[in-house]
């Protein structure tokens, strides 16, 4: 026979209408002591329907649904880092792998630096297009979620003047329907 027990996890939950303002309330949040694992979001529309076998029509109807996917929170200072990081990243494997070619094939000085020009350039348009389309999911999936009512924000709160703070928080930066709630982990 096995013995089954459950926690409980207290969380204060909020839908946001506009993505800076989810943003700010995240930022202090994390300023006032919570740690970003604390926070999670609404996953993408696609997660959600592998999750629930469902679309959701209204953020609002998963709000206190505990199997209501989530995901961490990526600021878009985040996906603007990793946008810089697969752009550069690129342009200096362009520019290594022509001036590589270049040195093993006994060329001149000229020449690699023409091939490391070439080199940079295109692995600058490789890794332009691969980060324009890391920020154009992260934007696809910000509005989806706000065409369908709303993005929305739970945060764990162990204590009594944790779900104080958080309610105060999300409520302050235009958090709608801010309630606390259980759900079984």
């Amino acid at each position: 026979m096995s013995d089954t027990h459950t926690t409980t996890i207290r969380e204060a939950v909020g839908v946001f209408h506009n993505a800076d303002e989810m943003e700010t309330a995240i930022e202090e949040l994390e300023e006032s002591g919570f740690d970003r694992a604390e926070i999670s979001l609404l996953a993408s529309q696609d997660a959600v329907r592998e999750k629930l076998g469902h679309a959701y029509a209204d953020a609002k109807s998963l709000e206190d649904s505990a199997l209501a996917p989530r995901t961490a929170f990526v600021s878009t200072e985040s996906v603007g880092d990793a946008e810089g990081a697969v752009l550069g990243g690129l342009i200096y494997v362009g520019a290594l792998v022509a001036a590589g070619a270049v040195v093993a094939s006994g060329g001149s000085f000229g020449a690699l630096l023409a091939a490391t020009v070439a080199g940079t350039a295109s692995g600058g348009l490789v890794g332009g297009a691969l980060a324009a389309l890391v920020g154009k999911q992260h934007a696809d999936s910000l509005q989806e979620q706000l065409d369908r009512g709303g993005l929305l924000v739970w945060v764990r709160t162990p204590t009594e003047a944790d779900e104080n703070r958080a309610v105060e928080i999300l409520k302050r930066n235009k958090a709608d329907d801010v309630h606390l709630h259980s759900i079984e982990a």
